[in-house]
């Protein structure tokens, strides 16, 4: 994999923390990361025909689809891997559904020589940690069944994320990770490095998922993900550091907007990631749609952001995206409406026959148009 973009920015970043840190007895000596940092991007396979329906205030460019659509799967994956990303980061639990759609996107990685990685959701829908047997249990699911895949082959061993690992127990990490960590690299999820320090010896290093930091505002980011970043690597630990293209999570009772800028905040974040030595950039997200941080070609971003990512990378610009129908300024039933009503104003005023079959005409392309909407929706009930 050679991206010139990233190790030049790698470099610059790298310049930029010996300039900072050199008069800092403190400092950490181990600084060994790649030049060329692993792409990764957070990725939901929770959709379902329900699920545009709840909090979004933007929708994708190719439909408000199903995370069961085995065409979705191929063009996101297709559409990252065009961008220059390597793999998507999954969340992921063992349920009847999550299992079907974990392992048709495994097939079209494996097709297409996409990699992928796991976050394992830790937590309730209240916040609290899982049961440990619980989580045991899931992993052994995964290591059995998803793990052998070469999809998984980014570093040694298969990536696990745990979420949620500050509400652990040292114990009950230990019981989750001790007898799994020779067969998967599992990663702590820490916001803070006092928090990391106390999972360390549990884990094979951290991702950090900060999704809603202004780095226009909190002039202690790149200096804090440093210090984590430095941190990890003490621990001969893999570090994920994030980036973020915006945020906007009011639709779900949040309150903080972080504005895109036209890509100027995913750029912000992404050097400021790079100047942490990471082994991995963790975008977020691929199509986090709830709180406005996808990447993903969308209504009203378009596709910015995937071209930002793709100039990051050093890979070619995407192509223009067509846009579908279904993919709403306004939902599809007002389309159709207001189709029909021109139709018939059109009808009214000329009074032809010839305006009448065209309005017929114009109508049966509309119903058709619904109909690939309905198609696009199609799915089993999810979980957004």
């Amino acid at each position: 994999m050679s991206r010139p973009s990233i190790a030049l920015a790698t470099f610059a970043a790298i310049l930029s923390i010996f300039l900072v840190t050199s008069g800092r007895s403190d400092a950490s000596t181990h600084t060994t990361a790649p030049n060329d940092p692993v792409v990764l991007a957070h990725y939901y396979i929770w959709f379902d025909a329900t699920s545009w329906n709840r909090a979004k205030s933007d929708f994708p460019a190719i439909g408000r689809y199903s995370s069961d659509q085995e065409s979705v799967m191929r063009e996101h994956i297709e559409m990252a891997k065009r961008a220059g990303i390597d793999g998507f980061i999954v969340s992921w639990k063992s349920t009847a559904v999550l299992d079907r759609r974990l392992k048709q996107l495994i097939a079209i990685a494996e097709e297409k020589d996409f990699k992928l990685a796991i976050t394992y959701q830790g937590l309730d829908f209240n916040r609290d940690p899982l049961p440990t047997d619980r989580v045991a249990e899931d992993l052994d699911v995964f290591l059995e069944e998803f793990a052998p895949s070469p999809v998984f082959d980014i570093f040694e061993r298969p990536l696990i994320v745990l979420t949620g690992t500050w509400k652990f127990t040292t114990d009950e990490l230990n019981q989750i990770t001790e007898i799994r960590r020779p067969d998967a690299l599992i990663l702590a999820s820490e916001k803070t490095v006092d928090g990391y320090k106390r999972v360390a010896s549990f884990v094979d290093g951290n991702l950090y998922y900060w999704s809603s930091v202004n780095p226009r505002t909190n002039t202690d980011y790149p200096d804090k993900l440093q210090r984590m970043g430095s941190e990890v690597r003490a621990n001969d630990g893999i570090w994920i550091a994030p980036a973020a293209p915006g945020f906007d999570a009011r639709m779900v009772g949040g309150k903080k907007v972080v504005e895109r800028d036209e890509g100027a905040t995913l750029t912000a974040e992404w050097q400021a990631a790079l100047s942490s030595l990471p082994d991995a950039v963790g975008i977020i997200s691929w199509n986090e749609f709830s709180e406005n941080t996808h990447i993903e070609p969308s209504a009203n971003y378009r596709q910015t952001a995937l071209s930002v990512v793709a100039d990051l990378t050093g890979s070619p610009q995407p192509s223009a995206i067509q846009f579908d129908s279904s993919a709403p300024e306004a939902p599809p039933v007002f389309n159709v409406t207001g189709a029909l009503a021109l139709a018939l104003l059109i009808a009214a005023v000329i009074g032809s026959t010839i305006v009448m079959s065209r309005r017929r005409h114009s109508s049966d392309e509309a119903t058709a148009r619904d109909n690939r909407a309905e198609d696009i929706d199609s799915g089993s009930k999810g979980s957004v």
